[in-house]
């Protein structure tokens, strides 16, 4: 039993109640919420492990509960696991771009959905043993920010580069092919191409600067940082 507590927000009882059910039944302290602004509100002050997100909610829909919950000091570092009936595939990749950990789309199975609240959890575990800050000569990784400077200087990237680049400057030395980069950003359940990694990495070289030579490329395989760059 993890007892780890998990806000779960959808408006519709039916489905509230069977997350609610099977989350419960497996030990997770669970609170709810029927709408994005009540979803807000407790992630603020119940501080959950977990957030199950409905993109189609009323009012506050759930892209943009996404958006708020990463730009609020409180509430950025909440994973989140997407429950989505929309078929477009723009709204999942806006989603994940925003800074949720997966999805699950519905009609779903209790049983996926508990697989990947557990993967979501065990990956933030990992996350959490990892130095608060990563300091790598001129390069420095703050994780509770979320924050990456170079000489001083603050460096803005997205969610999804920054969960790169902490992921392998973590492991220097290490060298990993693209799919276990995203495996160990976002999950083996990710959808993903090749062309996806190489965008992320062009893009973190680019912003990183002079930094931006500490992920290398190794031919045929994937990428690694420097050990001793």
């Amino acid at each position: 039993m993890s007892g780890e507590k998990i806000l779960i927000v959808d408006d519709e009882e039916d489905i509230l109640e069977l997350v609610v059910y099977n989350l419960s039944r497996e030990g997770y302290q669970t609170i709810s919420a029927v709408s994005g602004e009540e979803a807000l509100k407790k992630s603020r002050s119940e501080t959950p492990d977990l957030i199950v997100l409905d993109l189609m909610l009323p009012g506050i829909d759930g892209l943009q509960v996404m958006k708020a919950l990463r730009e609020d000091s409180v509430t950025k570092s909440i994973p989140t696991v997407m429950l989505t009936a929309k078929g477009d595939e723009a709204d999942i990749v806006t989603g994940l771009e925003l800074g949720a950990d997966d999805y699950v789309s519905k009609p779903f199975s209790p049983r996926v959905l508990l697989a990947r609240v557990r993967a979501v959890l065990r990956r933030n575990r990992r996350v959490a043993q990892t130095p608060a800050i990563l300091r790598i000569h001129d390069l420095e990784i703050h994780q509770g920010r979320r924050s990456v400077s170079v000489k001083g200087e603050p460096v803005e990237l997205t969610f999804t580069e920054f969960q790169v680049l902490s992921f392998l400057a973590a492991r220097p030395g290490w060298v990993f092919t693209r799919s276990q980069i995203v495996d160990g950003v976002r999950g083996d359940s990710y959808p993903v191409t090749d062309r996806s990694v190489d965008v992320q990495i062009v893009g973190l070289r680019k912003k990183l600067g002079a930094c931006g030579t500490y992920i290398e490329t190794v031919r045929g395989v994937g990428y690694r940082f420097r050990e001793n760059p």
